[in-house]
């Protein structure tokens, strides 16, 4: 954003005292006996609900045995043989709707085994000695391409590489990670945490990234014996409104991925009035780190009632206890201002025969920065038959194209979840195994 048609938008709205306390851990690592304290509350069920409730299907009852006998080398390779972004996912997962939520602790007593900090423990052990926990399996002389390297087509060219395949993947940006590295809130990925866990997954071997190269199915389809797309959802929806286009108005996406690059937020520009329009994670990201930059007043403005919005209610909660003010049943219908933005003009909306109208009722509030968080759209198809705006998939991700398959946001029926987007690539990558070998 151009400060300059901005003039509310500015850097250096706190001290890098100031800024350096907001952006450390959102949640502190546990210290060895912190983490055998909590290992100690979980019941180890047969048949435990917390394994079902993980996209990824960890044994995490094995994995918490495992910390409090002391052995979190032991307890990392059972969630990583799960999930190979599982120290990321530790970090960003919303354990509270997922695993945390189905635990029976949490059923019984209204407060569950903390799962997700006891996996970050083991996961940090492990990754912080520097080893790897699987080793290649025999060259089977195939090739395949994955093309985006964020987590679906990490995982997906992890496992073909621990099976033995030789993956090239390519992505667009300069940086391997995906949202990982571009898209999570910097509070929750801390001291360049994407790229060390992508540079400990390399570690296994038989995996180079092309990073910076823009790429075509139909440029690399000859060259390799399978395909895998994990490219993610590109584009960013408008609001398609007066006003639009005014200074000070932009996506959320841009915004949080400047945030994430920045080696110094002090130079990051932010308004004193901010409101982000949208209802989904990256609405609370741009909304709360607005906060922490130094913002007065940030709201969030979303069409349908809170139980409708996709960020869960811990990130909803996180984000009003940030100061963030959040308004539902409203919708955007014009900015104001002279050349940059000054107010934005919501309509108050109602649910009637269960389709969401306006009321005609009107509120204007002050802004002098609007982030768009409302969508983001597909910008690569390769070709293949689409399904409500993603590429449609069946079984493992077999798309429509023969030798092609497909995962994470880019697909359909994933949750756009980091962890559910690691298991989308880890069972792709397992059929495209079976079909290249003929073990089907």
């Amino acid at each position: 954003m151009n400060s300059q048609f901005t003039p509310g938008v500015v850097p250096e709205r706190l001290s890098p005292e100031d800024l350096s306390r907001n952006f450390s851990d959102l949640h502190a690592p546990l210290a060895p006996h912190e983490a055998a304290v909590a290992a100690d509350r979980c019941y180890f069920c047969h048949d435990a609900p917390c394994i079902t409730a993980c996209p990824t299907d960890i044994d995490i009852p094995l994995f918490i045995r495992q910390i409090s006998t002391g052995t979190p080398e032991a307890a990392a390779r059972t969630i990583f043989n799960q999930n190979i972004l599982g120290g990321m996912c530790a970090r960003v997962c919303p354990t509270e709707d997922l695993c945390e939520q189905a635990c029976v602790r949490e059923l019984a007593e209204g407060k569950p085994v903390e799962i997700g900090r006891l996996q970050r423990f083991a996961t940090d052990t492990l990754m912080e000695k520097g080893v790897h926990p699987f080793a290649r399996a025999a060259a089977t002389s195939k090739r395949v391409a994955v093309v985006g390297a964020g987590p679906a087509g990490l995982a997906c060219a992890h496992r073909l590489a621990m099976l033995g395949h030789d993956v090239t993947v390519y992505d667009a940006r300069p940086k391997a990670g995906g949202l990982n590295e571009y898209g999570i809130a910097a509070y929750k990925s801390t001291n360049d945490f994407a790229a060390r866990e992508v540079d400990w997954l390399m570690s296994i071997g038989g995996i180079t990234i092309e990073a910076g190269k823009a790429i075509t199915v139909d440029a690399i389809s000859a060259d390799f014996d399978a395909v895998f797309l994990g490219v993610g959802l590109g584009g960013v929806n408008a609001l398609g409104i007066e006003g639009d286009d005014l200074g000070g108005v932009s996506d959320a996406v841009s915004f949080i991925k400047d945030l994430r690059q920045s080696t110094d937020f002090s130079t990051l520009p932010v308004g004193r009035n901010v409101v982000v329009i949208g209802g989904g994670m990256t609405a609370i990201d741009a909304a709360v780190q607005s906060k922490l930059l130094g913002a007065e007043q940030v709201t969030i403005a979303y069409r349908r009632g809170r139980e409708a919005m996709s960020a869960s209610r811990y990130e909803q909660d996180l984000a009003a206890s940030q100061g963030v003010k959040l308004m539902f049943n409203v919708k955007p219908v014009a900015v104001h201002g002279n050349g940059s933005v000054a107010q934005i003009e919501l309509e108050y909306t109602q649910v009637t025969n269960g389709k969401l109208a306006g009321t005609g009722e009107t509120i204007r509030i002050a802004a002098d920065q609007v982030f768009r968080a409302i969508g983001q759209t597909l910008t690569m198809d390769g070709g293949l038959t689409l399904d409500g705006g993603k590429i449609a998939v069946t079984g493992a991700g077999r798309t429509s194209r023969v030798g092609v398959w497909a995962g994470g946001d880019c697909a359909t029926g994933g949750d756009d979840l980091t962890v559910t987007a690691v298991a989308e690539g880890r069972d792709a990558a397992m059929d495209i195994h079976a079909t290249l070998t003929g073990d089907v």
